[in-house]
């Protein structure tokens, strides 16, 4: 974790955490032959694992509890995982939820319980643990209680929606995060350095800005770095990683996004919040990041349809015409010439005025048709194209506004007569809804004058 220990070297005669036979050592990717085998060398993860935090302190005291492990990919969660089994001095055993199944599970909590019998524990790492359905989950339960295994699960997701609510209360959540491009760097630096588990033997010649280079194409996950590292070690020619190297190896540099993931909700969240803060610039950059990672255009249009509707609404009815012209463009060009017309939708959203009085008007209506349940339509504001209903009343005592002065029958209600009138809309003192506000309150305070007297 800290910038400043120096490289270890593992004994070639010595297996590593995962139990590699050092024979075998050269043909293991790079990234799994520099996998830290002690907490000093894990790289990033300050707050989580600062000398005497609490969990270290836990760790380095072999004191481990079961946990849920939740952190973008590339931030050291299987590391961690081998780790805590190691300053147990536990056995460590690993599934994939992606490649595992029920009958996989029993066979290693057998195991598992076996050696519990036998005197010594075993630490269980579940990769993925979100991609197991409530009865897989469920399966783990009574072996965490009795303390069968030492539960770690590695998640991606947001383990409030994605992990059952029995099985989070027997875990405690640690939340990992993304490394910081100069703690990839110092990760990379190492594995030149390193000519046991390393690059250290080749004689490899790379500039810091280079590394740098490498380290921000990572995008924060240490093993694409250290892979990105490898591949452009094969292909230097003469010992040396030079500029037309790099650019080979970053040709097809991605950022992480998670389509339908956490990621994902949270920069649409991003984009939605900047455009109703009126931060064009701020909207416009998430706009881009979902783009850039593969978001499809036609939903982006239609979130930003909502958003003319809900956060702009009157004060700019404009908005609205011009996010379903956007949309319509898009929908026309397509890729990448029709993705400038929802840019230029979202800087107009983000800069205009803003209101979101008819959103909160129709929420308060809806509300009062819940609670006033099934109501009769007062009998002047009733259809009557029958003789009957005419002799009913329907229709009886309708004024046409448009023959009362001043075009409004003030002393008419629009209300059922157990409701009375009621007031939903307040248009706020931005863009239009300054002039819909100032009209509307004239009315109100006439209609009210005109049922009093």
């Amino acid at each position: 974790m800290s910038d400043t220990v120096p490289p270890r070297k593992t004994p070639a005669s010595a297996p590593d955490l995962l139990g590699h036979d050092p024979a075998s050592e050269a043909l293991r990717p790079l990234a799994e032959r520099m996998r830290p085998q002690t907490l000093d060398e894990m790289v990033g993860q300050r707050r989580l694992l600062a000398p005497g935090s609490a969990l270290r302190r836990a760790v380095e005291a072999g004191r481990v509890h079961s946990m849920i492990l939740w952190g973008p990919p590339g931030c050291g969660k299987t590391t961690l995982a081998l780790l805590l089994a190691k300053y147990a001095d536990a056995e460590f055993r690993a599934i994939s939820a992606v490649l595992s199944g029920l009958p996989d599970v029993r066979v290693v909590l057998a195991e598992a319980a076996q050696r519990f019998a036998d005197g010594r524990r075993t630490v269980l790492f579940v990769d993925e643990v979100h991609r197991f359905n409530k009865a897989q989950q469920d399966a783990f339960l009574p072996h965490i209680e009795r303390g069968t295994i030492l539960f770690v699960g590695a998640t991606t997701e947001n383990p409030s929606f994605e992990l059952n609510s029995a099985l989070l209360s027997r875990c405690r959540v640690h939340v990992m995060e993304a490394v910081s491009t100069e703690d990839i760097g110092e990760a990379l630096r190492r594995a030149l350095a390193d000519s046991e588990r390393g690059l250290g033997g080749q004689g490899l010649d790379v500039s810091e800005e280079a590394l740098q280079q490498i380290a921000s194409a990572a995008d924060g996950d240490v093993r694409r770095g250290l892979t990105l590292l490898e591949i452009a070690a094969e292909l230097a020619e003469g010992g040396g990683i030079t500029e037309a190297t790099l650019a080979q190896v970053l040709a097809d540099r991605t950022r992480r996004f998670d389509k339908g993931g956490e990621q994902f909700y949270d920069q649409i969240s991003a984009l939605h919040k900047s455009v109703r803060s009126s931060n064009p610039d701020a909207a416009l950059y998430w706009l881009a990041r979902m783009l850039d990672g593969g978001c499809d255009p036609a939903y982006l249009a239609r979130r930003l349809t909502r958003m003319a509707t809900e956060d702009i609404g009157l004060a700019d009815p404009r908005a609205q015409t011009m996010a379903l012209e956007a949309w319509d463009t898009y929908e026309r060009l397509g890729s990448p010439e029709g993705e400038l017309a929802l840019a230029q939708l979202t800087i107009y959203l983000a800069s205009t005025a803003k209101s979101n009085a008819a959103y909160v008007a129709f929420k308060a209506a809806r509300r009062d048709v819940a609670e006033y349940g099934t109501q009769d339509v007062p009998l002047h504001l009733r259809n009557a194209p029958t003789r009957l209903m005419k002799q009913l009343g329907y229709a009886k005592g309708y004024q046409y506004d448009h023959d009362a002065e001043g075009g409004i029958a003030l002393d008419q209600t629009g209300f059922p007569d157990s409701m009375g009138e009621r007031t939903y809309y307040e248009p706020v003192e931005r863009g239009l809804e300054i002039k819909l506000g100032e009209k509307l309150r004239r009315l109100r305070e006439a209609r009210e004058r005109a049922r009093r007297g």
